[in-house]
């Protein structure tokens, strides 16, 4: 064997030391280069040094030129301290992996196994490893448990994947031209009519995004309610009260619902039908990344982007396996009987996990989604290595749940209906309850089934209809968006991809385009969706940017071309950058009166109290600079009323009133915290509570 050591590529710090605890034979040497931690280790004899990245090292940058200008399309790839204010560690990382790849004569690529975590390390070992990538062999792994990480290093891979990594990199150059040159256009549009800087931006999913939202609010905005009739009513069957539904969900006229309380009310029928079935329903197949995220968003409230950060903070404490993945299959070479043994370890899932080992033959529940470079995702069975904070505890006991859920039996349940005629109307009657919890056992208390048992009923009996009346409703407007509904509307319309389509919704809160939990868009959202659509209606056109995702994935499969994807891609870019010039004036005028609408709505928390003519609004003190509510009257003198704020975070004003007091509330976001909603009336009770 040639001299020198085995340089080890790993994609974040804690990755690198399990791997390097995993693969020595004894404790591995932790060791610094200018405070970037390394790992030395041998195995076999031979030493082995393990370099962690901090993600992308490399980035898209523009070639020369003026960079607030555009349209701009010679560009490179370069260290990212290079191109991005605030990345300065990033040069002292990449000096340390040169430094490492000196004396180096075998690399392996250990990031990530997919598209970001080829592209990591293929950009590493070319630009700092002197092009290492063309002799780099590859580790490819699911989770960071030493098992797989001693199976993954005994079958390296003799290659690296340049395919995903060529498919990264013409996604990173593509979302660049597209970013850069568009973004360009709408911040120097309205920072020549303002003079002022404004972040805005818009890209190939943001745009299409964006306007799948604008949609749905024209929707919702366009939408005249019908008037429709229900009815309601309460029978007594057997000396009990029951809650019955009318054979129709909605009547049309108020005439008919008149005619059906005048002939029912108060009236006997009798029962005229008893039809019990029993039902399967399957166990939930194994969480993509998707599915998981939706369901972290039903029960915990946790955003997307939250949900997957969680995620990947388990899957680097060796908890559950890789977390960016569309697969809903559990293959066995998982080992189950080993992952349950684990669990079984843990007194919290301990009965749970020895239920399903006894079950007999282990074969989960699968769904129709495969992911050619990871399983679904399971927990490793290793117990935690410290006590997990509140957020990690809930994610990981969903994955857990979720997972022996997958071994479980079907549920059964009894389904009863029971059919009655009142004056020749027929009403029924609904029953439901539980014969065998089979999985449901298994996935509480994220199961969620209400029961609704009836005592023995038969046909002819008698049913007293002692409550009947009417209720005017009127159809409502489709639902707006959430941040969990629309990622799956993203994931069918294939905006984006499963790594990024968290990242997409976050920007688009951050550049004030959406706001709300029930996701409204604001001014300037319609204003960038408008333009574009008159300008450039291809950029935010949900069948070109899924079409190009198509071409990208190709490129992964080895069936098309980096050269052609960008070459088609510069086609269609360069005619919209040119209508843009044109109409950059109108633009920025249009932008600047939505962006300046939109700033004073942000800082407007409600009517004044105390003069009743003002409103107030968040205000920055002329003299301190300080901020604080005060009235809109304040600064010509007709009101003083005034109420302190928190000087640092980041305040944005709630939707919702005080519980207690029904004043306004807003909620603050300091970095590093989860954000908290208080009361701007200083004698709120909440605010005595908490002082």
């Amino acid at each position: 064997m040639r001299g020198g050591h085995t340089l080890i590529i790993a994609e974040k710090f804690d990755a690198a030391q399990r791997i390097a605890s995993a693969l020595s034979e004894g404790p591995p040497t932790k060791k610094t280069y200018r405070g970037i931690p390394y790992f030395e280790f041998k195995r076999n004899g031979r030493k082995y040094v393990v370099a962690p990245a901090m993600g992308h090292l490399y980035t898209v940058t523009q070639r020369a030129g003026d960079r607030s200008l555009y349209p701009v399309f010679e560009y490179t790839w370069a260290p990212r301290h290079l191109a991005e204010r605030g990345a300065k560690k990033i040069k002292t990382i990449i000096s340390a992996i040169e430094k490492l790849s000196r004396r180096a004569s075998e690399f392996i690529n250990a990031t990530d196994y997919d598209v970001e975590g080829s592209l990591i390390g293929y950009m590493i070992l070319k630009h700092a490893c002197g092009g290492a990538e063309k002799k780099a062999k590859r580790m490819k792994f699911s989770t960071l448990t030493p098992e797989e990480l001693n199976q993954a290093f005994e079958r390296l891979m003799p290659s690296l994947d340049f395919e995903m990594a060529e498919a990264g990199r013409t996604r990173h150059e593509v979302d660049w031209l597209y970013g850069v040159n568009l973004s360009r256009a709408l911040i120097l549009s309205v920072e020549k009519q303002l003079k002022k800087h404004f972040t805005l931006s818009i890209g190939r999913v943001q745009g299409p995004t964006l306007k799948l939202l604008c949609e749905r609010e024209y929707e919702i905005n366009s939408f005249v309610p019908t008037p429709y009739w229900e009815i309601q009513a309460e029978a007594i069957i057997g000396g009990s009260r029951y809650r019955v539904e009318f054979e129709r969900n909605r009547l049309p006229s108020l005439r008919e619902a008149e005619a059906v309380v005048s002939a029912c009310k108060g009236r006997t029928g009798t029962i005229t039908s008893v039809v019990e079935k029993t039902s399967r329903r399957m166990p939930p197949e194994p969480f993509d990344l998707g599915s998981l995220q939706r369901e972290a968003y039903r029960f915990f409230g946790y955003t997307p982007s939250r949900t997957l950060n969680i995620a990947e903070r388990l899957y680097l404490n060796a908890l559950i396996s890789y977390p960016r993945t569309s697969s809903q299959k559990l293959p066995p070479t998982i080992n189950y009987e080993a992952i349950l043994k684990g669990l079984a370890e843990n007194p919290s899932y301990r009965k749970l996990a020895e239920k399903v080992l006894e079950g007999g033959e282990l074969k989960p529940v699968e769904g129709a989604r495969e992911d050619p470079a990871h399983p679904a995702i399971y927990p490793t069975g290793k117990l935690p290595e410290a006590p997990l904070s509140k957020d990690d505890s809930r994610i990981y006991d969903l994955v857990v749940k979720r997972f022996l859920a997958a071994f479980g039996k079907p549920s059964i349940r009894l389904m009863v209906k029971v059919s009655m005629e009142v004056e020749g109307y027929k009403f029924t009657l609904n029953g439901r309850r539980i014969i065998e919890e089979g999985w449901i056992s298994l996935y509480k208390p994220y199961a969620e089934f209400e029961e609704k048992p009836l005592p023995p009923l038969k046909q002819g009996e008698k049913v007293l209809l002692e409550r009947v009346e009417y209720v005017q409703k009127f159809t409502e407007p489709p639902p707006r968006y959430n941040p969990a509904s629309l990622l799956k509307a993203m994931e069918e319309l294939e905006l984006g991809t499963k790594a990024t389509r968290a990242e997409i919704i976050e920007t688009l809160y951050q550049r004030g385009y959406i706001r709300g939990e029930r996701i409204t868009v604001t001014d300037v959202g319609f204003t960038v969706v408008e333009a574009f659509s008159k300008y450039c209606p291809t950029i935010i056109s949900v069948e070109f940017t899924r079409n190009l995702e198509r071409q990208l994935y190709a490129i992964e499969r080895g069936e098309e071309s980096r050269e052609n994807v960008l070459s088609e891609a510069l086609e269609e870019l360069k005619p919209v950058v040119e209508e843009l010039k044109k109409a950059e004036e109108n633009l920025g005028g249009t932008l600047s009166k939505a962006i300046q609408a939109e700033n004073l709505r942000r800082r407007l928390v409600g009517s004044c109290p105390s003069c009743g003519t003002g409103s107030l609004v968040i205000l920055r003190s002329r003299r301190t600079g300080k901020r604080f509510i005060g009235c809109t009257n304040f600064f010509t003198g007709k009101c003083r009323q005034a109420y302190p704020l928190p000087q640092r975070g980041r305040l944005t004003v709630s939707d919702k009133p005080c519980k207690l007091c029904g004043w306004p509330t807003l909620t603050l976001k300091l970095k590093g915290k989860r954000p908290f909603t208080f009361c701007i009336n200083p004698e709120c009770p909440s605010r005595r509570d908490k002082s």
